[in-house]
């Protein structure tokens, strides 16, 4: 129930982005999602795509630092408090957001949210355990 995202991490520098995207869409390589966060002289992309090993692969080739985490990828009603439903849900049990990034589905009435969270397994538990409905890599890959 978790989802492949890949971090590369990229000097805060005109053309480095553009760099990234050319190297992945060279190799036919589809981003479902992204988040880049600023730290001074780098920066972190966290990127969803539709081939998370060829990716990994073709960046590394490309001279670019790669890593792979697991991040958890919910559907969450795209309506005024629906985030916020979830997100007491979660705090209700002590568990921590350590970033999170979203999107909204064109098809249908929700948002999709990715969360990074410091007790992913428990996450995932509780999300279950409220009814929340938790999206498979290969539905998020494909959307």
């Amino acid at each position: 129930m978790k989802v492949e995202q890949i971090s590369i991490f990229v000097e805060n520098r005109s053309g480095r982005l553009a760099q990234v995207t050319k190297v992945l869409a060279d190799a036919d390589i589809n981003i479902r999602a992204l988040y880049l966060a600023e730290a001074g002289d780098f920066g972190v992309l966290r990127l969803i795509v539709n081939d998370t090993e060829k990716a990994v692969k073709v960046l590394k080739e490309n001279g670019f630092t790669v890593s792979k985490t697991e991040v958890v990828a919910i559907a969450v009603p795209d309506r005024p408090g629906g985030l916020a439903k979830i997100l007491n849900k979660i705090k209700d049990y002590g568990v921590n957001v350590e970033y999170m990034y979203a999107f909204i589905e064109k098809s249908t009435e929700n948002a999709i949210v990715i969360f990074c969270f410091d007790e992913s397994n428990k996450a995932v538990d509780i999300l279950k355990r409220e009814g929340v409905k938790i999206l498979r890599g290969e539905e998020v890959y494909s959307l």
